[in-house]
């Protein structure tokens, strides 16, 4: 059992990196696919928009359905959906085409994302250790091969067309191969009490279903948060070294890298300390120390400062949204997909609208005082950590090799 256990550990690795993979290949693709069909930069964002929806969409719908069918046929159906769906933006001539595409590739890219984030949650409850933020890392890592081949692509002189089915086939081959070493179906949830402890587990008491149901919404508010800070993150970084701090375009383009670089770190490292500190402390710290980093680019006038800043940032939020997505699942594990499709799926809507809030602010105040909201996020955050104190995800756990089932 232990082998299959494994198994299922590193198939979850594997579509971790594959949905990082065709996503990214869609974002490098981008600006290809932008002057093919002829619209502008607006149009474009408007468009993205519906990516964004059909995302939220997919999430809301793979989730039950993992529940129900188990992740075993829905993420390698995902998988195999998503990659098929990447050709599409590829295929389009016209904004309402590339629209209808966008809504697909997001309603699929979706799918995959909420089943196996629910499979990784049923890793994480067999092996009785935190595994989750390795996941998140390893989907980094997917956006990174995507770029890598798709710079090839373009060395010999391969058409986005072309990269992106080649990407696309690649992906329903890994999605149908590592299908059958997903664990078979969700562990048997304990029943739910009011009162007592599980002896068993040494972990806190369990929630009726209804008191678990508020804290899977509370754990989306929080989600969103946190979320909107990265979107944040993700579009206005560069931009606030060039334009506040005067930063050369290259060395502006840095301030993500460190962001992005410092999440990736953090999401590595992340899984050992909450084994040792628990999730409440890592969700807690983390958010705190994001809340420093931000704040010392908002206030700070230095280009260090502000890099460090970044840094700080990246690595404060790296651990907040892997517990909060394990913190859903182990809520009720017999709807471990249900309650990650509410948490990602907010979250979502908190990536997408990181950016535009932060531009809205834009006509008000300065870019990095506009910052200053997402310290007041993270702040609320820290303060809400609590919510973690409740159920199985909240006791540290030892780093003990892996249980059978």
């Amino acid at each position: 059992m232990h082998s299959s256990l494994r198994a299922a550990r590193v198939a979850t690795y594997v579509y971790f990196v594959l949905c990082g993979t065709l996503m990214g290949a869609w974002v490098v693709h981008i600006p290809a696919v932008e002057e093919r069909v002829g619209i502008s930069h607006a149009t474009l964002g408007g468009l993205l928009v519906l990516l964004g929806l059909g995302a939220f969409l997919g999430m809301q719908m793979a989730g039950p359905l993992t529940d129900r069918l188990g992740a075993r046929v829905v993420v390698p159906v995902s998988g195999v959906l998503c990659g098929a769906a990447l050709v599409l933006p590829g295929l389009a001539q016209t904004p309402w085409a590339l629209a209808g595409a966008l809504l697909v590739f997001g309603f699929c890219n979706g799918c995959l994302d909420v089943s196996m984030n629910a499979h990784a949650v049923h890793v994480e409850k067999a092996y009785g250790r935190p595994v989750m933020s390795g996941f998140h890392a390893t989907f980094s890592v997917g956006g990174v091969l995507a770029a890598l081949v798709a710079a090839g692509a373009a060395s010999v002189g391969l058409n986005p067309l072309a990269s992106m089915a080649a990407m696309g086939a690649v992906g329903i081959v890994i999605a149908l191969a590592w299908a059958r070493t997903l664990l078979p179906a969700a562990p048997a949830s304990a029943p739910a009490t009011d009162t007592g402890s599980t002896e068993e587990t040494g972990t806190a008491p369990a929630v009726t279903p209804r008191g678990a149901g508020r804290r899977v919404w509370t754990l989306a508010v929080l989600a969103l948060m946190v979320m909107l800070c990265e979107g944040a993150a993700n579009d206005w970084s560069a931009l606030h070294l060039k334009d506040v701090l005067g930063a050369p375009a290259g060395t502006a383009a840095f301030a993500y890298g460190t962001f992005a670089a410092a999440m990736t770190t953090g999401r590595l490292l992340a899984d050992r300390l909450v084994a040792r500190f628990g999730s409440m402390a890592i969700l807690r710290h983390g958010a705190a120390m994001a809340a420093v980093g931000i704040t010392l680019v908002a206030l700070g006038p230095w280009m260090w400062a502000a890099f460090a800043g970044w840094a700080l940032f990246g690595l404060g939020l790296s651990g907040t949204v892997p517990q909060l997505f394990s913190a859903a699942g182990h809520a009720d594990p017999a709807a471990a997909g249900a309650n990650v499709s509410r948490v990602a799926g907010l979250g979502y809507v908190g990536m997408l609208a990181g950016p535009a809030v932060i531009g809205w602010l834009t006509h008000v105040v300065a870019l990095n005082h506009t910052f200053v909201l997402l310290s007041l996020l993270c702040v609320i955050t820290a303060a809400a950590a609590g919510i973690l104190r409740t159920g199985s995800d909240s006791a540290p756990r030892n780093d003990l090799e892996p249980v059978a089932g």
